[in-house]
């Protein structure tokens, strides 16, 4: 259970990340998958029933997704750029819950994937998305920074007082994860800080802000050698679902349904297992 020390609560990060995309056409079949058990027809494994290239709407695609699938995104919207010139992919990375509450209030999102079914079910809910798909998922791991000279050695450590600790706010998928995790645990945590999204705890321990955080396992895979990963057997229990779907809504809706397509198809899949992401 959280404990809050602090009640500093980080703004919600938010930007957006325009990939150029390069190269030649390549035909990219894709569609809109069904509900969480299932997916759209993977253009890779010969399926039907997706956009053809010709039918791709040129001009920009604005993706709203999770800062968790920060990384992977980036290249996921390059080799899509790649395969269809006429498209750009923007992303637009923060918590989901920030993210979800954006679509709902009316942002120009395409697709939205995010880091918990949560959020997702806040955007359906509305009647802004219909078909979803659970592509990866992830699970948290302590991180410290480089050298970890606060000895941290266990979820126990989280409990100490005189340790600064970052963890996500309970209201994001990371913090929800976190809060269940702990409360599983039977840990009283005090955290010195609440972050909005997993990267703003990342960061925090990256500049030795603090001594200790839970982020999910791709995050400390993402980072580097800036910090070190400390394995929590029991967050293997507690394990992030991750949707997406093309929104009712899109401004583009064909390269909408594609770009979820080609998430959830094999090319996808590989740059996913690539980040760390574990399978659906």
């Amino acid at each position: 259970m959280l404990r809050p020390r602090v009640a500093q609560v980080a703004g919600v990060a938010r930007f957006a990340l325009a990939v150029a995309g390069i190269g030649v056409l390549a035909a990219c079949a894709s569609g809109q998958g069904g509900g969480a058990g299932g997916g759209p027809a993977d253009p890779e494994a010969g399926g039907t029933g997706a956009p053809s290239a010709d039918s791709l709407e040129s001009g920009t695609v604005t993706v709203f997704a999770a800062a968790s699938l920060t990384e992977a995104f980036e290249e996921l919207a390059g080799r899509f750029e790649a395969r269809h010139p006429e498209v750009d992919v923007v992303l637009n990375l923060g918590g989901s819950a920030a993210l979800a509450e954006q679509v709902v209030a009316g942002a120009p999102a395409d697709v939205f994937a995010a880091a918990a079914e949560a959020p997702m079910a806040t955007v359906v809910d509305a009647g802004l998305a219909d078909a979803t798909t659970v592509f990866a998922t992830n699970t948290l791991e302590l991180v410290v920074p480089a050298g970890n000279p606060a000895g941290i050695s266990g979820l126990d450590d989280l409990a100490r007082p005189e340790l600064r600790i970052a963890l996500c706010d309970p209201t994001v998928p990371c913090g929800a994860a976190a809060a269940t995790l702990l409360d599983e645990a039977g840990i009283e945590a005090a955290p010195d800080t609440l972050e909005s999204d997993v990267k703003a705890v990342l960061t925090k321990v990256s500049l030795d802000e603090v001594d200790a955080g839970l982020v999910y396992r791709t995050d400390v895979r993402s980072a580097g050698d800036a910090v070190e990963g400390i394995e929590v057997p029991a967050a293997a229990s507690v394990v992030n679902r991750y949707p997406i779907a093309a929104l009712a809504d899109a401004p583009h809706p064909h390269a909408a349904a594609a770009f979820a397509a080609f998430v959830t198809g094999a090319e996808g899949r590989q740059v996913l297992d690539g980040h760390g992401f574990g399978a659906p």
